[in-house]
Order: C-alpha cells, then sequence, then structure tokens
C-alpha cells in the first residue's frame, strides 16, 4: 500500500463515518449508554466505528485495527488502522460541535498518517508528520515563543488533577493569558492550524492519541507524552502539543523538569 493511496483512503473513510454521525447531531435521543469507565457511547458512536471497521477489512484485509468501541484485531500487523468514530462524545451528545471523528495509521507501531474530520463544520484536517492540511491547504502553527502570551488548551479542567499533578496544572494555567475548554480532538486542530498554542491531556486511549501526532507534526509542532517521552505507539497514554518555541518549557512546568 503506498501513502498516497493511505491518504485517499482515509478521507473516504472520513467522509463514510460523517454519514452515520451527521443524522444524529443535535438530536434529543441519542441512544446515549454509559459505559464500564463511566464514558458515554452512542449509536453513532459504533454505527460510525463499524462502518469504518468494514471498509478496512474489506480493502486491507491484512491490516490490523485498534478502535474505541470494538477492540483490536491483528494489533501486531505491519498497518494497523486507529479508529475513534467520535472523540468528544460529551460535546456531540450536547450538540456543541466541538467532537471530530479520529482516524490513524501505524506502520510497524510507529503513527504515519493521522486525520481530524468535524463534519459539522466540515473540516477535515490530515497530517502525515511532515505537512498538515486543512480542506485541503496546507497549515501551520503560530510561532508562539513566550507562554505568556499563549492560549492553553484542555478537554476536562478537573482530569489534571486527578491524573497528573494539579498543582503543577494551574501553574501553568496562570502562566498563559488564555485558558479554554475547546478540548479533545478539536483543541489539537486549533493548535495544528495556528489558532491555539498548546493542548494538554492528562490521561489519552490510543485512539485519542494516535491519530494526532502526525497531524502536530506535520504543522511543525512537537507532541510529547506529559512527561516528554515520545507519544508514539499504542502504550503512550497522555498527550502535551504545542510550537517548539513553548513545549519544552510546558514539560518543565508540568512536571519540574525541562523535556
Amino acid at each position: 500500500m503506498s501513502f498516497d493511496e493511505a491518504r485517499v483512503f482515509i478521507e473516504e473513510l472520513a467522509q463514510a463515518s460523517a454519514r452515520e454521525i451527521l443524522p444524529h447531531f443535535g438530536q434529543k435521543d441519542v441512544g446515549v449508554v454509559v459505559k464500564s469507565d463511566q464514558s458515554p457511547v452512542t449509536i453513532a458512536d459504533r454505527e460510525a466505528e463499524r462502518v469504518m471497521r468494514e471498509m478496512i477489512t474489506q480493502r486491507f484485509p491484512a491490516h490490523g485495527i485498534v478502535g474505541e468501541e470494538f477492540g483490536t484485531v491483528r494489533g501486531d500487523a505491519e498497518f494497523v488502522w486507529v479508529l475513534d468514530p467520535i472523540d468528544g462524545t460529551k460535546s456531540f451528545i450536547s450538540a456543541v460541535p466541538l467532537f471530530g471523528t479520529l482516524i490513524g495509521l501505524l506502520h510497524r507501531g510507529k503513527p504515519v498518517l493521522g486525520c481530524i474530520h468535524q463534519p459539522v463544520l466540515r473540516q477535515l484536517m490530515i497530517g502525515d508528520g511532515s505537512t498538515t492540511t486543512l480542506n485541503g491547504k496546507p497549515v501551520r502553527g503560530r510561532d508562539c515563543v513566550d507562554l505568556s502570551t499563549a492560549t492553553l488548551l484542555m478537554s476536562d479542567p478537573m482530569h489534571p488533577a486527578v491524573y497528573q499533578d494539579g498543582a503543577r496544572f494551574e501553574s501553568l494555567c496562570r502562566t498563559v493569558r488564555v485558558v479554554r475548554s475547546w478540548g479533545d480532538c478539536y483543541g489539537y486542530l486549533l493548535v495544528a492550524a495556528g489558532w491555539a498554542d498548546v493542548m494538554v491531556d492528562p490521561i489519552m486511549n490510543p485512539w485519542d492519541l494516535q491519530p494526532i501526532v502526525p497531524i502536530i507534526r506535520g504543522a511543525g509542532g512537537i507532541i510529547t507524552d506529559w512527561n516528554g517521552n515520545s507519544a508514539d505507539g499504542l502504550a503512550a497514554a497522555s498527550g502535551i502539543a504545542a510550537m517548539p518555541g513553548v513545549h519544552a518549557e510546558v514539560v518543565r512546568i508540568l512536571n519540574g523538569r525541562s523535556a
């Protein structure tokens, strides 16, 4: 499989998932079920992932799949697709369009292609680690070199204190200019497109993180885990995305040391 073929196919997956998601957006009854980890799932999540998995299996039967709703098959394959049909389900069920479909491709365990699709706003961001595009046009993160001017985003303001060091996170919040919870995958889209400067997640799953890695890198940014270590691979479980001018300082503040 060529990477050009993979890029075309990832767009096909994004559009197919959108056809399952959009009819449910803004509806009062989307079949919400609370999973064992207390996170919500809807009929839209399940149907979107089901369709994408069927397409992958039909087109690339030897490829592996890691998905939020239906688990892992052939996780040790040379090529593995990583799927989060609705990243930001809490926003989705509240009719807030700050969610997205995440689709990633790993090659021998390394993230090489990623997609964030926001179907309501019709935004499709694709990154390959070298370039990132938004609706087909190249984008870059903005050149922030001073955290005092930065916009910091997160998904859930309660999570840093639960999963990491809450006091250090509060110190980071006091350092930047603007703090907002425009999070989940949409926060990473904002950083990659140059509308925000830092996005942090104290806890993540592979389907939350791996599709985002090539996007941030392709936009000129740095993405690591919370401790400043590599975000590559299914074992990574947290995220800090920022431009090179401030990433190390974010890691230092959150951990008391440099990256």
